[in-house]
């Protein structure tokens, strides 16, 4: 079986990769790099192979993927910042003799008009891993439904509004276990090199209608305020969430910095981001997971707050 390497092995979507992996029997073949490997001690006693590797220390990367044939790239968390930590990487699996890197991207980036500063990153990576000589699959999730539901979601029920600068933009949310399973189809299948895959949910919404949404299912009055950008500014530095990456940076549950995602409500609204495929299905045989469902099975938690 090939070895699979798997970077930033401890966050949440490598966790849940490894999760699934381990489930079809295949601990024995992946090697898992994180910056903390204590956290993934777990791991090394279900019989992964657990390597410490720093994305900001390239010299530790050569070692980390020695021996892999496949390599997840999961993107880092600093948006704006993370092409050098991105190439680091991919030279390292070159240079290893990788012979197939995927990478977690996102959706609509092929047009330099959209503004969202993700786009910088991920379009700046998918060409670093299309010019190392590596195989290729660009797996480019669409915004994750948990970040709004679960993440933004308590807080909206408590206030009652929805502030964003999205506009009347359309997106397809798609859940972040729905990108995990269709990275584990690719990881474990055939015939995926030089694809791109664009991972969304199964419907185009507006935020007005996913708050609509929640207001319904919770039962609870949930508003959708339109802030211009300087309006919605404004709300995450009184927050004190950062303008600009801080690592490891969690304020009222986000973990962003704002020029991240106030772009991406431009980009949203904008109309960059309206796009809704069935690649999913396509991946792992079963339909995209709808906002709905996952708003349904979090009423309570949502309630409660």
């Amino acid at each position: 079986m090939s070895k699979i390497v798997i970077t930033g092995a401890s966050g949440n979507y490598g966790r849940g990769v490894t999760d699934r992996l381990i489930a079809q029997g295949r601990a024995q073949d992946l090697i898992l790099i994180t910056r903390k490997p204590e956290k993934l001690a777990d791991r090394a006693a279900q019989g992964c192979t657990v390597r410490y590797g720093d994305f900001d220390k390239p010299e530790t990367l050569a070692a980390a993927v020695q021996s892999a044939d496949k390599m997840l790239l999961i993107s880092g968390t600093r948006v704006g910042a993370r092409v050098v930590q991105h190439k680091a990487a991919i030279d390292a699996a070159a240079a290893a003799g990788v012979k197939h890197v995927i990478y977690t991207s996102f959706i609509g980036i092929d047009d330099p008009a959209n503004p969202a500063e993700v786009r910088h990153d991920h379009i700046e990576t998918e060409a670093l891993i299309r010019a190392s000589g590596c195989g290729w699959t660009m797996l480019r999730d669409a915004h994750y439904a948990d970040a709004m539901v679960l993440m933004m979601g308590p807080n909206v029920i408590q206030t009652g509004k929805w502030f964003s600068n999205a506009g009347e933009g359309r997106e397809a949310m798609v859940w972040r276990d729905d990108c995990i399973e269709s990275a584990v189809a690719v990881l474990t299948g055939e015939g995926h090199e030089s694809h791109i895959y664009n991972i969304t949910g199964p419907q185009l919404q507006t935020f007005a209608e996913v708050a609509a949404i929640m207001a319904e299912v919770t039962g609870r009055p949930v508003e959708h305020v339109s802030l211009d950008d300087e309006g919605q500014y404004a709300m995450f530095d009184a927050m004190g969430i950062p303008r600009r990456p801080v690592d490891d940076s969690e304020v009222a549950g986000i973990p962003w910095n704002s020029d991240d995602m106030v772009t991406f409500g431009q980009a949203i609204r904008e109309g960059f981001l309206e796009l809704c495929t069935d690649d999913v299905e396509r991946l792992t045989g079963r339909k995209a997971r709808s906002v709905r469902q996952m708003i349904e099975e979090n009423a309570e938690m949502l309630r409660r707050a």
